[in-house]
């Protein structure tokens, strides 16, 4: 399970528009902010920690969310 999640967590890259990604998660999660949601770059780690914190999920949850609201791969 722990190389599954290595995986994960390697793998996982903000695809699309993340202004409107992040518009739309702060309109299913009221309690994110707007700071929670800062994106940089080859950051995603830092956040998703930040979402996992305020939402009070674990990282794969985090990371299934996010995925719904990225743009399919072709």
């Amino acid at each position: 399970m722990e190389n599954s999640q290595k995986k994960t967590n390697e793998a996982f890259k903000i695809t699309g528009n993340w202004a409107n990604q992040s518009k739309e998660l702060k309109s299913k999660f009221s309690q994110l902010t707007d700071e929670d949601l800062k994106f940089e770059a080859g950051k995603e780690n830092e956040l998703l920690k930040r979402v996992e914190n305020r939402l009070k999920k674990g990282r794969e949850e985090v990371i299934n969310i996010i995925k719904k609201g990225q743009p399919k791969a072709v």
